[in-house]
C-alpha cells in the first residue's frame, strides 16, 4: 500500500514533470516536507528541480511586513494594554496564565475574521438583541441562551463580568495598536493583516496545498484568492470510512471538496484503506510506565523495528518521553525523536534555581555573606565545577570549618542586589560561563540546554531593559518558572530514518505500517478539549469562533488518519483511576469498537513481577565480622544501649561502621544541637557567674534576679552576664566558634526562640540547685573509664567502658544530707521511669517505656566515679546517680537522684556487683553470640536511620 505522500509525489511528477522549481508545496507543518522530498527523489527518472516547501504559517509571514512577536513580548504588551484600559491592578504573575487565554481569544478572532467590536459588545439586556439586525436568527438564538443568565441579576460577580466584557474590545484594539507601532504582530493579527490588505502570494506559479483539514477563515480566503487566480492545487487526505455524517473526523474535509477540489479522484484506492484487513489491538495497563515498558516487546515482535521510518511510537501524553526513550531496546540502532526534551528537567535549570536561591534567601544582609546551606547546593551541583570558583576545594574547606555564613569575597560569586535586571544579567553571565567551561563535555543535552537557558534569560533581560517587563523578585521567579515549564529542547536526528518517536500533531500527513499509540485515554485523545476562554461558548459559536466541538473534530481526524493505512495498530490506555484521572479508553477507541468492521482484539498488561519484599536480615558472625569485633576494645554507654535496643543496629553502626551523615549545612537547632548548647551554657554559667568553691542560695538568687555574675572582681568574671553565657554557647556549638568568642551571625527567628528557651532552662536549673544549696560544682564535662575483663570463648579480653559526665557536684554541704552526685542533664520531654532492680536496667523492653538507657548510663558513671576517679573523688565518697529533667523539675519536692525498688540510690557501690555481672554478661554476649538479630519491638524502628536496610 502506497502512502499519501508517495501518491502526491507520483501525481506531481505526472503533471509537472521534473521541473518543480516554480511550485511551492504548502503543508500544515514542516515535517512532512522531508518525507515528500525523499519520495520525489525516488520516483524521478532523472535529475529533478525540487519544489519549495513552506508551511502555511511561513506563507502568511512572507506576505507581511510585520514580524510575529516573541510570546513573552506579546504577553508583556498585552499586560500593559490590559492595565491601561481596565484600570485593574493585577500583577504580571497573576495576569500571565489568563493573559495567554486572552491572547488565544484575540488570535482566534483574527484568524476567523470575526468583528471584535461585535463579539465584545456589552449586551446588558436581552431587549438589546432586537436592535442587532446584523445577526442571523441562529446567532441571536445562541446569544440569547447565554445572556439570559444575566437578565435582572445584579450580583457582584456578574456585574464584574459585564464590566470586564465591556473593556475587552478596548484592550484588543490598544494591544494591536501597540504591536503595530513596533511593526510586530501575533500570528492571527498578521494573518488578518495579509487578507485585509489583499496581499496574495505571487512568488511561485503554483501553490500546492497538501494534507490540510480544518481551515480557519483567513486560510479559506487565501485559498480562494489563489484558486481564483488559477494558482492553487489541493490534495486532501481522508478515508471514506469517516466521511459519513455520523463521524466527526470528516466534518471539515467534507466542507472543502466543492470549494477546493481534490487533485485525486474520489475513487482513488488511497481513500479506501481504513476497513481493509489490519491487526488492531487494544491493550489496557495499570500504569503509564508499564505501557512504556511494553515498547521493547512490541518493537521486537515480528522485527517491527527493522521497518525503520514505517514504524512509529506515538505519545498521546508527551510527559512519557523520558520513560519511552529508556525503554527502546538495544537492537534499535536508528531512532528519530520529534518531540522536545523539557528544559525544566535538565541540570542547567536546577543550577539556575540554586543560583537564584543563593542570591535571594541564601544571602544574609546583616552578615554580608552567603548561607552555607545555599552555597553548598551550588558547589555540589554537577555544573558547579564550571563556575571558575574551584568548587571542589572550596566545598572541602567549608565542610571542614562548618561556618554557616561565608563572606561573598571568598566565594568569588558576587552578590547582586536590586533591581531584578541585575540578577537576570548575572544569571545570564553564569550560564554563559558554565557553557564555555563545559565545552569539553561532549554532551549534546548540556550544549543545547545551556544555549536555551542563555537565550531565555537574555530575552527576559532585553524586555526588562526596554521597559516591557517590569517585575519584582517574587513575580520574576514565578514568571521564570512558567516560561521554563513551556520550553523544550529539540532532539537532533535524521527525520526520514529509523523508528519514529512522535507526538500526535507530528503524525500529520505521514503514514506508517506499524503504529503504537501510548496513553490513548479520554483526556489525552482528544487532548485539551475545553472551552477555557474569556469568550463564552455560546458567543464563540454565534460568531463562528473555535469551539470544543471543533477541537474534538480535529483530534478525531488525527486519530483516524493515523490508523487508516497502518497494517499493525496497537493502542494502549491506562485503566486505573488515580485522583481525578479516570482510567477510561478514548472515545475514539470506543467509536471504532462500535462503528467499524475491524477485528479488534483486547488485551491487558500486568506487571511481570511482584514488588520486592525486603526481609529483615540476621547477620552471622563470620570471620570478617569477628575480626572487626576483636578490634573493638572500648564501649560507650550509647554503644551498649544500642546493642540492647537492637543488635542489628549495633552491627550497622559499630561493626559495619555505617555512620549517619553529619553533613548538615543548615544552621537549624535540632534536638542534638539544642542539648549541646544547653550543656555548654550550663558549664559556662557555673564557671563564670557563680563562685567556684561554695555556692550559696544567696549567690543563686542574685544571678536569678540580676542575670549578672556573683563572682568576686578578682576572678575576672565579675562583668559576665547570663546573656553572655548563652551567646558564647551558641557561638561554640551552633556556629563552631572558638571558646571565649561570643561573636556569631545575627540569630533568625527560630534561633531567637531557642535562645530564650535555653535561658529559661538555665534559670530553672538554678532554681533546682537553690533547693540543695549550699553546693559545690566540682567539675563539668569530663571523661571517666573502667576496665572490665570478659571471657570470649575461653580467652580473656579487656574492655574499657565509660564516657563523659555532664557534671559532678556535692550538695547540701555541711549537713547530714551532704551528697556527691553524678548529674546528667536531660532537656527532652521523656522522663525515666521507676525501675524495680538492677536486672530491669538491662531489660531492653524498658528502653522505650522507662528510658532504662538513661538510668544505665547514670549508674555506670556513678560506679566508675566512686571507684576509679582519684582526681575528683580521692576519698571515694558515696556517689548518687542523678538525672536532671529540666522540663519536669518544677515541683518543690523534685529530686533528680535515681531510685531502684522505690529507694533513692545514695551509694552506687551497693548495686555495683549486680550491675557489673549484668554488664559483663552483656559484653560477652556481644562477642560470643553467633548472630546479630533485629529487635522484635517495631516501635524501636520508627526513628532508626537503618530501617530501610531492614525493610521496616
Amino acid at each position: 500500500m502506497n502512502t499519501f505522500l508517495q501518491e502526491v509525489a507520483r501525481d506531481l511528477i505526472a503533471k509537472y514533470g521534473n521541473d518543480l522549481a516554480h511550485i511551492a508545496i504548502v503543508f500544515p507543518n514542516k515535517r512532512a516536507s522531508l518525507f515528500l522530498n525523499q519520495e520525489l527523489a525516488k520516483l524521478s527518472d532523472g535529475p529533478i528541480w525540487s519544489p519549495s516547501y513552506i508551511t502555511i504559517s511561513e506563507l502568511f509571514r512572507q506576505q507581511s511586513d510585520l514580524t510575529v512577536a516573541d510570546p513573552i513580548k506579546s504577553l508583556c504588551v498585552l499586560y500593559k494594554a490590559y492595565i491601561e484600559k481596565t484600570g485593574r491592578n493585577e500583577t504580571l504573575d497573576d495576569f500571565y496564565g489568563w493573559g495567554q487565554l486572552l491572547l488565544a481569544d484575540f488570535d482566534d478572532i483574527d484568524k476567523n475574521m470575526a468583528d471584535a467590536d461585535k463579539v465584545f459588545r456589552n449586551i446588558r439586556d436581552l431587549h438589546e438583541l432586537d436592535a442587532i439586525d446584523y445577526l442571523t436568527e441562529a446567532q441571536k438564538a445562541e446569544l440569547s441562551r447565554f445572556f439570559a443568565n444575566f437578565t435582572g441579576d445584579s450580583s457582584v460577580l456578574k456585574e464584574r463580568f459585564l464590566s470586564l466584557w465591556s473593556k475587552l474590545y478596548d484592550v484588543y484594539s490598544d494591544f494591536k495598536a501597540k504591536l503595530q507601532a513596533e511593526e510586530l504582530a501575533y500570528e492571527g493579527m498578521l494573518y488578518r493583516d495579509v487578507i485585509e490588505r489583499n496581499s496574495i502570494p505571487n512568488r511561485y506559479d503554483t501553490y500546492v496545498f497538501v494534507g490540510f483539514n480544518v481551515l480557519q477563515e483567513v486560510e479559506q480566503k487565501l485559498f480562494l484568492a489563489l484558486k481564483k487566480e488559477g494558482k492553487a492545487r489541493f490534495y486532501w487526505d481522508y478515508d471514506h470510512y469517516y466521511l459519513k455524517a455520523t463521524n466527526e473526523a470528516g466534518i471539515y474535509i467534507n466542507k472543502w471538496f466543492d470549494k477546493f477540489p481534490n487533485e485525486f479522484d474520489a475513487e482513488n484506492k488511497l481513500y479506501n484503506c481504513f476497513e481493509q484487513e489490519k491487526e488492531v489491538r487494544y491493550i489496557s495497563a495499570p500504569t503509564e510506565n508499564l505501557q512504556a515498558r511494553y515498547i521493547s516487546e512490541w518493537l521486537l515482535e515480528n522485527n517491527r523495528y527493522q521497518a525503520g521510518k514505517r514504524t512509529a511510537v506515538v505519545m498521546c501524553n508527551e510527559a512519557l518521553l523520558q520513560t519511552v526513550i529508556h525503554c527502546i531496546p538495544t537492537e534499535v540502532d536508528l531512532l528519530n525523536v520529534t518531540t522536545g526534551y523539557p528544559l525544566s528537567q535538565t541540570p542547567i535549570t536546577s543550577m539556575v534555581w540554586q543560583l537564584i536561591a543563593l542570591q535571594t534567601e541564601g544571602y544574609s544582609v546583616q552578615e554580608g555573606a552567603y548561607r552555607l546551606q545555599h552555597l553548598s547546593h551550588v558547589l555540589r551541583h554537577p555544573y558547579g565545577k564550571y563556575l571558575n570558583i574551584d568548587a571542589a576545594n572550596l566545598l572541602a574547606e567549608l565542610k571542614a570549618e562548618k561556618q554557616y555564613y561565608i563572606k561573598v569575597e571568598r566565594t568569588r560569586l558576587k552578590h547582586v542586589g536590586t533591581p531584578v535586571t541585575a540578577l537576570v544579567a548575572w544569571l545570564s553571565d553564569m550560564v554563559r560561563t558554565i557553557a564555555i567551561n563545559g565545552t569539553e563535555n561532549d554532551d549534546q543535552l548540556f550544549q543545547e540546554s545551556t544555549f536555551r537557558m542563555y537565550t531565555l534569560l537574555n530575552k527576559l533581560l532585553e524586555l526588562m531593559k526596554e521597559g516591557d517587563l517590569i517585575v519584582d523578585f517574587v513575580i520574576f521567579r514565578r514568571l521564570f518558572s512558567q516560561l521554563i515549564a513551556s520550553t523544550s529542547i529539540p532532539f537532533h536526528g535524521e527525520p526520514a530514518r529509523g523508528v519514529q518517536i512522535m507526538g500526535v500533531l507530528e503524525t500529520r500527513n505521514l503514514d506508517f505500517d506499524n503504529v503504537l499509540l501510548l496513553s490513548c485515554n479520554e483526556g489525552n485523545m482528544p487532548k485539551g478539549v475545553n472551552d477555557v476562554s474569556f469568550i463564552p461558548h455560546f458567543v464563540r459559536k454565534a460568531y463562528g469562533l473555535t469551539t470544543i466541538d471543533n477541537k474534538v473534530a480535529i483530534f478525531s481526524y488525527y486519530f483516524h488518519r493515523l490508523l487508516q493505512r497502518a497494517k499493525h495498530v496497537t493502542l494502549l490506555y491506562n485503566n486505573s483511576t488515580q485522583g481525578t484521572k479516570t482510567g477510561e479508553m478514548s472515545r475514539f477507541m470506543l467509536q471504532l469498537l462500535v462503528e467499524s468492521k475491524l477485528n479488534i482484539k483486547q488485551w491487558a498488561l500486568q506487571a511481570g513481577q511482584e514488588p520486592m519484599q525486603l526481609t529483615t536480615p540476621i547477620i552471622g558472625k563470620d570471620e570478617v565480622v569477628l575480626n572487626k569485633l576483636n578490634h573493638i576494645s572500648y564501649f560507650s554507654p550509647t554503644a551498649i544501649n544500642t546493642y540492647q535496643s537492637c543488635q542489628l543496629k549495633f552491627y550497622y553502626k559499630y561493626v559495619a561502621e555505617l555512620l549517619e551523615s553529619d553533613d548538615n549545612d543548615e544552621d537549624d537547632v535540632d534536638g542534638r544541637v539544642f542539648g549541646n548548647i544547653f550543656h555548654c551554657a550550663a558549664q559556662l554559667m557555673y564557671e563564670r557567674l557563680l563562685p567556684r568553691e561554695v555556692i550559696t542560695r544567696e549567690n543563686i538568687e542574685y544571678v536569678l534576679k540580676t542575670g549578672k555574675s556573683a563572682q568576686s572582681p578578682t576572678t575576672g568574671n565579675a562583668t559576665a552576664t547570663m546573656s553572655d553565657v548563652v551567646s558564647e554557647a551558641f557561638a561554640q556549638e551552633l556556629f563552631l566558634q572558638k571558646p571565649g568568642s561570643t561573636k556569631h551571625p545575627k540569630l533568625n527567628g527560630l534561633q531567637l526562640i531557642n535562645q530564650e528557651v535555653i535561658e529559661k532552662f538555665l534559670r530553672q536549673l538554678l532554681r533546682i540547685d537553690a533547693r540543695t544549696a549550699p553546693l559545690r560544682v566540682i567539675r563539668h564535662e569530663f571523661d571517666v573509664y573502667k576496665t572490665i575483663t570478659i571471657d570470649v570463648n575461653g580467652k580473656k579480653k579487656a574492655i574499657s567502658v565509660g564516657g563523659r559526665i555532664d557534671r559532678l557536684d556535692e550538695v547540701k554541704l555541711g549537713t547530714a544530707q551532704e551528697q556527691l552526685r553524678v548529674v546528667d542533664y536531660k532537656t527532652g520531654n521523656k522522663v525515666a521511669g521507676q525501675l524495680k532492680d538492677v536486672e530491669a536496667i538491662f531489660d531492653s523492653k524498658k528502653i522505650l517505656t522507662d528510658k532504662s538507657d538513661y538510668i544505665f548510663q547514670a549508674v555506670l558513671y556513678s560506679i566508675i566515679e566512686q571507684t576509679e576517679d582519684a582526681d575528683n573523688n580521692p576519698n571515694h565518697k558515696h556517689v548518687s546517680p542523678a538525672l536532671l529533667f529540666i522540663q519536669h523539675a518544677n515541683a518543690d519536692d523534685y529530686s533528680p537522684i535515681l531510685t531502684l525498688g522505690g529507694k533513692p540510690i545514695t551509694n552506687a557501690m551497693v548495686y555495683a556487683d549486680d550491675f557489673d555481672n549484668f554488664l559483663k554478661n552483656k559484653l560477652e554476649e556481644i562477642f560470643v553470640k553467633e548472630t546479630f538479630e533485629p529487635t522484635a519491638d517495631l516501635k524501636m524502628c520508627i526513628l532508626c536511620p537503618y530501617r530501610q536496610l531492614c525493610g521496616r
